[in-house]
Formats: C-alpha cells, sequence, structure tokens
C-alpha cells in the first residue's frame, strides 16, 4: 500500500542561461488544451440505437433460404471479390470500483474513442469482476456501474458505433468461465501475479473469485472472438492465459474432432493478440512516480479522478510529490515524478514532447504545478459537462445499456453455443 509522504522540496534558483517560465503564458493554457470535440458529445436523445445495425447483423446476417440467397452465376465471382472484409473486432472494459482517474482516462478510455472508428467495438463495465475481493459495498457497485457507463459516453464513446453494456446483463460471461474453468489446470491459475500479491494481502480472507477472475477474464474476450484487446503491462499475463486456454479447447475439443461429432469443426475461439497502449499513456500516482495511479491506492491525493472539480484537481496538483532537481525533463530515471507530470501535462494539452519541453522545461515546480492544473482542469471540463448531461437521464442511460446488453448477447450466445456443442453437451431448449 502506499503512503501519502509531502515529499515536495524547494528548488534551486534557475542559473541565469535557462529561460524562466513565463507567467503570462498562464492565460494561453485555457485555448490550448485539447479537448474532446464538441461534435462528438451530443446530447443524451442523440444516442437512440433504434435505426442502428448492431454487430452481429453486420458480422452475420440472418439465415434465408439458399435459393433465395444465390446469386445469378455470372455475378458469383465479381461479388465475391467486392465482398467486404470482416472487420477486426476489439474488446474492453473497465471495474466498476471507485471513482474513474486520469489513469483509466489517458490510458484506456479514451483510446477507445479512435477505436470504434475502425474496429467492430464492445466497451463493457465488468460489474462481476468487482466483487473478486471482499466485502464489497452493494450500494457503491451498483451506483458506480451506472456512473463508468456514462463515463464511457461523456468521453466519446458513441453507442451508434459501439456495443456498450453491463458484463453481468450478459449471462453467456457466467456460463462460458464456468466451461472454461473445466479446461484450465489450477496450476495456470496459481502461477498468475496479481493473485499472489493481493492473497497476501487478503491472507485467510482470500477469495476463490480473486484466484479464478483471469478465467472470467479469457471468457469475457473469447466470447466476442476479438481479434485485439487493448491491456497494461501488468494484464498482459492474463491475456497470454486467454490465448493458451483458447489454444487448449481449440486443440481438444474443436477442428477435424469437432467435425466427426456432427459439429461445424474448425477452431471453437478465436486467439486473441494484444494491443500495447503508447508508453505515454501510462499515467502514475501523484505520490509516487514508481507506482501506477490506481483506484485501491487509499491515499485520495495519488489520483485525480474525471469527476473532481477544479479547486479539488489543484489542490492535488499543489501538494503532489516532486524533487528537487532544477527544470524540468522526461526520461530520468532519478526523476520519476518529472516524467510522470510532463506525461500528463502532455496528453491534456495535446502538444508534443518537444513542444511540452519548449514551453515549460524551464519552469520551476512552483510555476509548472499551476500550468499543470489548469491544464488538466480544461480537459475533464467537457467530459464532465457531458458526464452530468448524461446522467440526468437514467432511464436513457439504460436503455442503451439494454441494448447494448442485447447486441453482446447474440454474439456471446451463439459463442457459448458452439463451446457447448465441441465440448459434448447435449442440443436442448435453453431456460
Amino acid at each position: 500500500m502506499l503512503s501519502l509522504k509531502s515529499s515536495m522540496r524547494t528548488t534551486s534558483m534557475m542559473t541565469s542561461s535557462v529561460m524562466s517560465c513565463s507567467p503570462a503564458s498562464m492565460s494561453m493554457i485555457r485555448s490550448r488544451v485539447r479537448v474532446p470535440q464538441r461534435a462528438g458529445l451530443t446530447t443524451t436523445k442523440n444516442f437512440s440505437l433504434k435505426s442502428r445495425h448492431v454487430s452481429l447483423a453486420r458480422a452475420s446476417a440472418s439465415p434465408v433460404s439458399a435459393e433465395a440467397s444465390a446469386p445469378p452465376a455470372s455475378a458469383t465471382s465479381e461479388e465475391a471479390e467486392s465482398k467486404p472484409e470482416r472487420r477486426k473486432r476489439m474488446l474492453s472494459g473497465v471495474q466498476p470500483t471507485g471513482d474513474l482517474h486520469l489513469g483509466n482516462y489517458f490510458g484506456a478510455i479514451r483510446n477507445w474513442v479512435t477505436f470504434q472508428e475502425n474496429f467492430d467495438a464492445f466497451f463493457c463495465v465488468v460489474d462481476l469482476h468487482a466483487i473478486t475481493v471482499q466485502p464489497h459495498d452493494p450500494k457503491l457497485l451498483r451506483d458506480s456501474t451506472l456512473s463508468s457507463a456514462a463515463m464511457y459516453l461523456a468521453s466519446g464513446i458513441d453507442p451508434a458505433r459501439s456495443n456498450v453494456f453491463v458484463q453481468s446483463h450478459v449471462r453467456a460471461h457466467s456460463e462460458l468461465t464456468w466451461l472454461l474453468n473445466c479446461v484450465t489446470p489450477l496450476g495456470w491459475l496459481q502461477r498468475m501475479i496479481q493473485f499472489k500479491e493481493k492473497a497476501v494481502k487478503q491472507g485467510e480472507d482470500v477469495g476463490v473469485g480473486l484466484l479464478d477472475y483471469p478465467v472470467l477474464m479469457a471468457a469475457d474476450i473469447l466470447l466476442y472472438q476479438a481479434d485485439l484487446v487493448p491491456v497494461g503491462e501488468d494484464q498482459r499475463q492474463h491475456l497470454e492465459l486467454t490465448r493458451d486456454i483458447a489454444g487448449r479447447v481449440n486443440d481438444k475439443y474443436g477442428g477435424k474432432k469437432w467435425k466427426k461429432r456432427g459439429g461445424r469443426g474448425g477452431r471453437v475461439f478465436r486467439v486473441p493478440e494484444a494491443y500495447i497502449p503508447p508508453a505515454g499513456a501510462r499515467v502514475m500516482s501523484m505520490t509516487d512516480g514508481k507506482k501506477k495511479m490506481s483506484k485501491s491506492d487509499p491515499a485520495e491525493g495519488s489520483r485525480i479522478n474525471l469527476l473532481d472539480p477544479p479547486d479539488v484537481i489543484a489542490n492535488k496538483v499543489k501538494r503532489c510529490k516532486t524533487d528537487a532537481f532544477d527544470g524540468l525533463e522526461y526520461g530520468n530515471d532519478e526523476r520519476p515524478e518529472a516524467n510522470n507530470l510532463l506525461s500528463i501535462y502532455e496528453l491534456a494539452t495535446g502538444l508534443e514532447r518537444d513542444a511540452v519541453l519548449a514551453e515549460v522545461g524551464s519552469c520551476r515546480w512552483g510555476e509548472f504545478k499551476p500550468r499543470l492544473a489548469e491544464a488538466v482542469v480544461e480537459h475533464l471540463r467537457p467530459i464532465q459537462e457531458r458526464y452530468h448531461d448524461v446522467r440526468s437521464d437514467d432511464g436513457e442511460l439504460e436503455r442503451i445499456l439494454a441494448r447494448g446488453a442485447e447486441a453482446a448477447a447474440e454474439v456471446a450466445n451463439a459463442t457459448v453455443d458452439d463451446c457447448r456443442d465441441a465440448l459434448g453437451f447435449a442440443p436442448g431448449k435453453r431456460l
């Protein structure tokens, strides 16, 4: 656990050969900060999905008779050449535990906005993962689930182009987890680093869910036959486990073996690849530049939450850990806090690194911190406004999530049906 330390020190005076930070440029920050385009932040009523074609419809249209669907012989080769390729599919999600912070936003959610342009995207609030550490607060879980979903939309996720839903609203997640549990060796789970670390903290109270949640994560991914999964380095081991589980099922139960049993044959699951976000998008703690910003950190000052008001943001930046060096720089291992705070400024303003250094590299901490606070406030302002707009009509938000879950369930249920068939379960009506 991190402890909140007051490590601020007075920096030495700048030498005369280094240009000082100009106070007059403070007024320029508001106009230079890169914030989400207002064109993408439409009103809640514009989020209706009644006319959208869901991802499943794009991937596999409803069955029709062979006679009705057969094209003229002369057109067959021409249409085959013009048939569009399957869009690559991507899945990601964030736990609704605590408030979303800058690390969640810059490291994940902001990237999703660009993904939805080029991928068949599934973004879920992974509430089943939120109860792996016990005890949990049921009321807080319910509130945080809606809050997280609203923040997805506020950040620019468009439910007309992406499937936005709550994990537990699609029952296939739980069913596939059990099926995968039965084919996953216990030793694979016991090697997971995060389980070892968290189990030590919880002692005898550690639950089975904490050991098993990598299998739930695998089910989340494999249900949607995802090609790519955005993960941080700390989740890379879990994605490798997902790939191992998919390969194990495909080898033991798929292919010709499945075909001989009367199934469709081929692979049961698509084996996903990792998408690692740019290193600059990894936001570290405000109290320790060597540790990732985290919702579980007991020190509230270690993170900037997306819904923090301007005065709270300014106070957290003012009190954050710095060092005693002159000037600001990237890439110095002895100055992790300088690297982190410059990276946050870079992400909030949208400036390139060279431009950041040209603008603030000569600043002393006392000069830089107000500029950093202002940049973060201005970047988050339209997101906070949009969030409150979405939450003003929770009924519409719930309808958006219901439509997203319905679309997701069509894909997920088809995957579970294939897995059940490959494993040898008898066909029958599902109740």
